[in-house]
């Protein structure tokens, strides 16, 4: 007499429904994984639109972007719209700053083309002088001051302008084109070097 089906492991003919089964719910766990990266990334692009709007209307609303323009307009620079809510204005002749671009409010100054700045080889750069508009946002006109307070510091005590300048090194020093570090002159040195002696000798 012959084995039931039942008994040697289930009917044949019904495995193939089971594997379909498990197939479906490997596409539905995959299509739950893509929507959810998918949504985390649209959230975090949402987001970063805000920031980028909110860069923008700041310094609209502080006067730093307007003087970006007047400035702009003083020497005859060509105003071309950028990435992320910033102006470029390319083609500026004076001789300072020495710097290939510079930054006031939300406009980007270059010596060079628009095009030349918003090259992907340049997307460091970019993004270093679009955190100088972050900056604006925050301080409004106070940033000039502050800017060049810590570029003395930072001048006194290394001979760059950058190194130890707070806000290039928020920038990001190396996409600014700046030696991420560099030794103390000296006399600083000297003064560093007996301020802590003297305190471990105080203990």
């Amino acid at each position: 007499m012959a084995t039931p089906p039942s008994d040697r492991g289930g009917d044949p003919r019904r495995r193939p429904a089971t594997t379909g089964h498990a197939a479906a719910t490997r596409r539905r766990h995959v299509t739950r994984t893509v929507l959810a990266a998918a949504n985390r990334a649209i959230g975090r692009g949402a987001a970063t639109r805000r920031r980028h709007v909110t860069r923008t209307v700041l310094t609209a609303a502080n006067g730093t972007t307007g003087a970006g323009l007047l400035l702009a307009l003083a020497t005859r620079t060509r105003i071309r719209r950028g990435r992320n809510g910033v102006l470029i204005a390319e083609g500026w002749r004076l001789p300072m700053p020495p710097a290939s671009c510079f930054t006031v409010g939300s406009v980007i100054i270059t010596r060079r083309s628009a095009e030349w700045l918003l090259a992907e080889e340049r997307a460091e750069l970019l993004a270093h002088e679009s955190r100088h508009a972050g900056q604006y946002a925050v301080l409004g006109p106070l940033f000039w001051p502050a800017y060049w307070v810590a570029c003395g510091w930072s001048y006194l005590a290394t001979g760059s302008y950058g190194v130890h300048n707070y806000f290039e090194r928020r920038a990001g020093l190396k996409a600014g084109g700046y030696p991420e570090e560099l030794p103390l002159r000296p006399w600083l040195r000297r003064i560093w070097s007996g301020g802590r002696t003297h305190s471990t000798s105080g203990t």
